[in-house]
C-alpha cells in the first residue's frame, strides 16, 4: 500500500485546511485509515481515525469538533478537513492505514504516507 498525502500549507489561526490521503497498491477495503500529526520535539500524536468499509470515525478529544475525516472509495482517498485551525494545531501531518481498523496507536499502523506540513500563523 502506498500512500499520498498532500493539502498542507499556511494558514492563519481561525482558517481551514483540507488534506488528501491517496490509497494506491493492495486494496484498503479493510483498513482503518488514522491521521497523525507531529510538532516538532514531540511525538506523533493520533487525531483521528476512519474505517474505510464502514466510514464510521473517531477522533482525539484535541481535535473533536473542529476536524472532519471522510473518504470517497471512488477515488481510494481518505480527507481530513480541519476547521477552526489553531497555533497549536501547527505539526506535520501524517496518514496511515492499519489492518487493526480500530487501532489509535502509531505502532499498529502498517503503511504510512509521508507527511504534510501544516503551518498555522497566530
Amino acid at each position: 500500500v502506498q500512500l499520498q498525502a498532500s493539502g498542507g500549507g499556511l494558514v492563519q489561526a481561525g482558517g481551514s485546511l483540507r488534506l488528501s490521503c491517496a490509497a494506491s497498491g493492495r486494496t484498503v477495503s479493510n483498513y482503518g485509515m488514522g491521521w497523525f500529526r507531529q510538532a516538532p520535539g514531540k511525538e506523533r500524536e493520533f487525531i483521528a481515525r476512519i474505517r474505510w468499509s464502514s466510514g464510521i470515525t473517531y477522533y482525539a478529544d484535541s481535535v473533536k469538533g473542529r476536524f472532519t475525516a471522510s473518504r470517497d472509495n471512488a477515488k481510494n482517498t481518505v480527507y481530513l478537513q480541519m476547521n477552526r485551525l489553531k497555533p497549536e494545531d501547527t505539526a506535520i501531518y501524517y496518514c496511515a492505514a492499519a489492518r487493526v481498523p480500530t487501532s489509535t496507536r502509531a505502532s499498529e499502523y502498517d503503511y504510512w504516507g509521508q507527511g504534510t506540513l501544516v503551518t498555522v500563523s497566530s
